[in-house]
């Protein structure tokens, strides 16, 4: 067992202060085609930084490296393809095709080249859902393995590592309750019924701290499923080197992300639905209090997607025009949560809250201090802007590995912030209502609104007029 490099916990890869961008080197300017300014490395060519994953006897390439190069290489070659250059690069540089193998010389390699292949399975799993990658993966350990029993053992473990994470991962993605699409704007006419027929959020979880938790649950539960490839491969555009294709022309392996997307949508109009179901204005003005309490919460917990749902809820327009009901509530606490999600000076206050409560999570005791979770549209938004703010390619058509420093970043403190656990206990009741409660349209919150507190004026009133016929067929 001598020899075998120290696993590093997948975290200690990617946490801010372990995640060091900086790759260094004695030498400034060109090192076999890599090419470094200050110390760190800005760009070369493909094949260089191919060359330079791969190990030998006596190199291992840094841990922040690898992440980056695998993160950002997919934009250039796809996965499969890397793997095999990889594996064939190593068969020619360790003569792995030789009638007779040198032991001592593969004793030496075989500890860095499973090591490789264990960080990648672990960081990448998703890219394991391809046949050709597995046999690639078996193919590099098949060829070392008469040199010493253990690396059967070593390829077994990874092996079985990787499809327990997969099946986890796919597992998982059933097991996550499916979001209703459930529209019903027909409700709408309960509004003259007996309330027995309406569940309505207050009648399931009516302490705003436990439905805080619950939804915290739920984005844990969802941002655990999205693969950090996700974020570079909703960017996928031609790389101008390979006329032939995009990377990943078959599908955009992104399903994970639009899901989550699609769940902040789904809250939003939640919220904004329980506020126009009630009949009575003193109820309604109830649930606004209720769901700011909630918003409170997800802020103190560091749950700032489940935050910004809530207030994109009360900020839709058939929620705020209900003056009336606004007037019975008391607006401060509101006017607060608004202010840190405001988005002017590219959402500054946002920002320095999610850096305090990144920096709580760098030093945090308990899985409870540790949780941040992103306002995560914002987040694609800042990684596609620096993706279109810079070149994949410099001019020369070396690779312009500093942009992918930057997006390894950014990529890599969403990573840790993904495998917390989630400190509370979990509710399937309160759960499911989340997922499957009926919601509106905006139409149909139109139409509630507007039966709540009459039009205001002829625009609005032509409005209702045609809702009325549209959803309950009344003249």
């Amino acid at each position: 067992q001598e020899g075998m490099p120290q696993t590093l916990s997948s975290t200690s890869m990617f946490t801010p202060c372990g995640f060091s961008p900086h790759l260094h080197t004695s030498k400034e300017g060109e090192q076999g085609g890599l090419i470094f300014q200050d110390g760190n490395l800005t760009s070369a060519s493909l094949d260089a930084l191919i060359q330079h994953l791969i190990p030998t006897t006596d190199y291992y390439p840094e841990k922040a490296y690898i992440f980056t190069f695998l993160l950002s290489s997919r934009l250039f070659i796809e996965p499969h393809e890397l793997l095999s250059r990889v594996c064939h690069k190593c068969i020619e540089q360790q003569r792995l095709d030789d009638p007779v193998l040198d032991k001592a010389r593969i004793k030496k390699f075989g500890p860095k080249i499973l090591q490789l292949l264990t960080e990648w399975t672990e960081t990448f799993p998703y890219d394991f859902q391809e046949e050709r990658m597995i046999g690639h993966l078996k193919d590099m350990i098949h060829r070392i393995a008469p040199c010493d029993e253990a690396y059967w053992k070593k390829m077994n473990q990874l092996l079985q590592a990787l499809n327990q994470k997969l099946a986890t991962l796919s597992h998982g993605q059933e097991g996550i309750v499916k979001i209703s699409t459930a529209v019903s704007d027909k409700l709408v006419a309960f509004k003259t019924k007996p309330p027995s027929i309406q569940r309505e959020i207050l009648s399931v979880c009516s302490d705003p701290y436990t439905l805080a938790q619950q939804l915290t649950h739920v984005e844990l539960e969802r941002l655990s499923h999205i693969g950090p490839e996700e974020f570079v491969q909703a960017f996928v555009h031609k790389d101008p080197l390979d006329g032939t294709k995009t990377c990943f022309s078959e599908q955009k392996k992104t399903s994970n992300l639009e899901a989550y997307v699609k769940w902040f949508n789904r809250l939003c109009y939640l919220v904004a639905t329980e506020i126009c179901m009630p009949a009575k204005k003193k109820q309604r003005a109830q649930v606004i209090e209720f769901f700011i309490d909630v918003a409170r919460e997800c802020f103190n917990i560091g749950n700032f997607n489940s935050l910004m749902a809530i207030i994109s809820g009360m900020n839709m327009s058939p929620v705020s025009r209900l003056k009336k009901t606004w007037s019975k509530v008391k607006t401060a606490k509101f006017f607060i949560l608004e202010h840190q999600m405001d988005p002017t000076g590219n959402f500054y206050n946002y920002r320095t809250a999610l850096r305090g409560a990144a920096h709580r999570s760098l030093t945090a005791h308990s899985n409870r201090e540790k949780i941040v979770i992103p306002f995560f549209s914002l987040l694609i938004k800042d990684i596609y802007f620096l993706n279109e703010g810079c070149a994949n390619r410099l001019p020369n058509g070396h690779v312009n590995f500093e942009k992918f420093l930057e997006l390894a970043k950014q990529v890599g403190e969403f990573i840790t912030w993904k495998q917390v656990e989630c400190p509370f206990e979990q509710d399937p009741n309160i759960i499911h209502y989340l997922h499957t409660a009926p919601i509106f349209t905006e139409d149909g919150l139109y139409l509630a609104s507007y039966e709540s507190e009459s039009p205001e004026n002829q625009t609005e009133k032509d409005r209702w007029k045609s809702l009325r016929s549209t959803i309950l067929g009344k003249t």
